[in-house]
């Protein structure tokens, strides 16, 4: 799984019936310092996340367990929000 901190939200008016009900956010990946890596991605959000929460996340195939659909879509999904990240530095 990979960290990322919520930056946004996507609101759409026409999509598929599939992704009805399913609340889009825009994430900032983040390496394990919480410095900012990669690009902005939108994401399946089913944990109720809001924007500036760290969160930790799945892409490609094991984003769509997230949902008990057969199929879902979606290549990237939030599967927690982190509540503390505590680094060992030597």
């Amino acid at each position: 799984m990979k960290l990322a901190k919520v930056v946004g939200t996507v609101v759409s008016t026409q999509k598929l019936e599939c992704l009805e009900g399913i609340k889009l956010l825009l994430l900032q990946p983040l390496d394990e310092e919480q410095n900012e890596i990669g690009d902005v991605l939108v994401a399946m959000d089913p944990v109720q996340s809001g924007e500036g929460d760290v969160v930790f996340y799945e892409s490609s195939k094991e984003a769509a367990r997230a949902y008990n659909e057969w199929f879902q879509p979606g290549d990237v999904a939030i599967f927690g929000i982190v509540d503390h990240i505590d680094l060992e530095k030597e």
